[in-house]
This record gives C-alpha cells, sequence and structure tokens, in this order.
C-alpha cells in the first residue's frame, strides 16, 4: 500500500543554505556570491543544488552563458529568504542586547523597608549603567514574592528571613545583616543614656507592630530576649508607625534599612547585639532557572548598594 505524502511537513532548510542561495540573488551568479562567501564556486552550486532537492526538486535559477536568473519558484523563494534572514539577525541583535545589558527586561521585587534606601540606590546606580533595560518593581512581604518568584514572574526578589518564609528551595544572594532599633518618642528617659540598649528594658511598654502577635515579625528577637511583648496598636505602614510612635502611643522596632528615614521627633535606640543579627538580606532567584544578564548586574548594584547602607552589619 502507497504511503501518501505528508503536504504540511516543514521541509529541513538549512539556513547555510538560504545564506548562499541569497548572495547569488544579490550578484547573479555563483561567482560573485562564491567570492562575497569566501568559498569556491562548486561549494556554492552544491549548496543551491541541495536546497533545490529539499524544497522539491524545482530549479531556482536559469543557468544563463553569464550568470543566472531567477526562476518563477526562485521569485517566490527570494522574499522568506529575506524574512528568515532579517529575523535571525534581528534575534542575534537582541540576544547581543541581553547578554550586554543593553536591552531586555528585570522584573524584581522587595519588602517595603528595603524600598527606604537599598533598593533606590542600587535601581539608580543600574539605570545611570543599563539604562535601555525595561525594569518593573513590586511591594511585597517576603513570602508573597517568592511565590511571584516561583510562578515566573519576578527574575528577582529582595527578601528578608523575617517573617520565617523558606528559602532553601531559591539560589541566595548575600546583601546585608540589619541590626535593630527601638523608636521612641523624642523625650523618653532611654534617650539619655547614651548606649544600647536591651528589648528587656522596653517590656512594660506598649508596643506598635504590623501584626497583633510577634511571631513572624520582628518582635520575634523580643520573644528571643524572654519576653512577650505586649502589642498595643497594629499599624502596617512604615511612616504611619511613627505617627503613632511620636504620639507617645507605644515604641517599635526599626530595621536598620529604614533608619535613614525616621521622622526628626522620633528618637532610635540601638539594640543590643545578643549574639544574631536581626534578620539577613538576600536577593533570591529561583533556583534551576538560568539567571538573566540583568538579573545579574542588579545584583552586583544590590550588593553595592549594601555596603554603602550605614548602620548595618554588611
Amino acid at each position: 500500500m502507497a504511503v501518501m505524502p505528508n503536504h504540511h511537513e516543514l521541509p529541513e532548510v538549512s539556513t547555510v543554505w538560504l545564506r548562499a542561495f541569497l548572495e547569488v540573488v544579490r550578484h547573479g551568479s555563483f561567482t560573485g556570491a562564491a567570492r562575497t562567501l569566501g568559498w569556491t564556486q562548486s561549494a556554492v552550486s552544491r549548496q543551491i543544488a541541495t536546497l533545490e532537492r529539499e524544497l522539491g526538486g524545482a530549479p531556482l535559477f536559469d543557468r544563463l552563458p553569464r550568470g543566472v536568473r531567477l526562476t518563477e519558484a526562485g521569485r517566490v523563494l527570494a522574499p522568506y529568504a529575506e524574512a528568515v534572514a532579517e529575523s535571525l539577525h534581528a534575534a542575534a541583535g537582541e540576544l547581543t542586547a541581553l547578554r550586554e545589558v543593553t536591552g531586555g527586561r528585570l522584573r524584581f521585587g522587595a519588602f517595603a523597608t528595603a524600598d527606604a534606601a537599598l533598593v533606590p540606590q542600587a535601581l539608580a546606580a543600574f539605570r545611570a549603567r543599563h539604562p535601555h533595560v525595561h525594569v518593573t518593581r513590586e511591594e511585597g512581604f517576603t513570602p508573597a514574592l517568592l511565590d511571584r518568584l516561583t510562578a515566573g514572574h519576578l527574575d528577582l526578589a529582595v527578601v528578608s528571613t523575617t517573617g520565617r518564609a523558606p528559602l532553601e528551595a531559591y539560589e541566595l544572594h548575600h546583601l546585608l545583616d540589619e541590626s535593630l532599633y527601638v523608636a521612641v518618642p523624642a523625650g523618653h528617659p532611654l534617650v539619655d543614656q547614651g548606649r544600647p540598649v536591651r528589648l528587656g528594658q522596653l517590656a512594660d511598654e506598649d508596643w506598635i507592630s504590623g501584626g497583633s502577635r510577634p511571631e513572624g515579625t520582628l518582635l520575634d528577637a523580643a520573644l528571643r530576649q524572654g519576653f512577650r511583648p505586649r502589642v498595643a496598636h497594629v499599624v502596617g505602614e512604615w511612616t504611619a508607625k511613627q505617627g503613632y510612635v511620636a504620639a507617645g502611643l507605644g515604641v517599635t522596632l526599626v530595621p536598620a534599612l529604614a533608619a535613614e528615614s525616621v521622622r526628626p521627633d522620633v528618637a532610635l535606640l540601638p539594640v543590643l547585639d545578643e549574639g544574631a543579627p536581626a534578620r539577613a538580606v538576600y536577593a533570591a532567584t529561583a533556583r534551576g532557572r538560568s539567571p538573566t544578564a540583568a538579573g545579574e548586574a542588579f545584583v552586583g548594584a544590590l550588593r553595592e548598594a549594601a555596603g554603602k547602607i550605614p548602620r548595618t552589619m554588611a
């Protein structure tokens, strides 16, 4: 039983054959194409013959006493061959732009206090060096950012160990270890003592926190120091927390990344390091996913910015 050919199968056409074909079209001869390509005339002829055979056997050129002329089949093929060549050239250009970070995109996320100083400094440096990379940014808590990273919606996420998020599944690029401060009203009695405080010294204070329970927040540090803080006000936004502190409604913990943006009627007291920093900050990427050149460049910018953040243990 005869097997009917599948007319929907794509011909397996080499780009080398198409390149030879286009050079013959441009020069009007195998000799001119061979000179441009640095091949022999017989090599060009073989490439064209192979292309003709793969495309069904119809000749693409009429061989003339001097040079060649496109056949009807050759005229049909020519614009498609040009389109393939242009597409490959464009693809090569875009790939070069990605490799040299002169184009492409960067999608990253960061937690809120990283946006106070670390991320803006890194982003400014990155934009100055790579102005043609399209950058998009998201803000969120570490667990949500990691979910976005896993789903492929982000190339990179600036995350922290606050909240005990499971970081083991990610490639982690260490940026810094943060110390902690307690924000108190400017007239608080501990302001004048001029030395770091233990959190236990503030055990009787009302606390302002982003959650009603200390677990999974910066107030984990208080639990490690032996007392459970009394959360009097749940306030999520950092500038609002400062307002509550300034009004004398309680005290709150401030990570070093946010220390630069404290208002003048709030005082910061360094917390005595009891053997471990409050949290580590990382640039996280998805394990098993090839990093982009833009992502690698941004990690470098983040590390530079982390080295300039004051009052951290980088």
